[in-house]
């Protein structure tokens, strides 16, 4: 299992974000990558537990909501304390607003 997943809801069509590309990324470099499923989750990035440090998920948002969305791509940093074994990163989008926070 991998140590950090993420959930992506499409606000304005109401339904999961399917097939929406998502980076694991860490001081400038990639750890992974997978695209949402057809219920806009992506539980793999190919890592285990993270240790303690800063980490950003980029969503790439342009490709799933054309290039008129406002925010081509959502960046969401946090921060892991290398205690748990798994982080959850849920994330609201639409072509003008979005929205995260901690999952469990």
């Amino acid at each position: 299992m991998s140590g950090v997943s993420t959930h992506v809801l499409d606000t304005v069509k109401g339904e999961p974000a399917a097939g929406l590309v998502v980076r694991l990324e860490r001081e400038g470099r990639e750890l992974g990558q997978g695209i949402t499923d057809i219920d806009g989750r992506l539980a793999d990035f190919g890592v285990g537990a993270l240790s303690a440090g800063v980490y950003r998920l980029v969503f790439e948002t342009e490709n799933y909501l054309g290039p008129d969305a406002f925010f081509p791509e959502v960046v969401v940093t946090f921060r892991a304390d290398g205690r748990r074994s798994r982080y959850h990163v849920p994330v609201l989008i639409s072509p003008y607003a979005y929205s995260t926070y901690r999952g469990s």
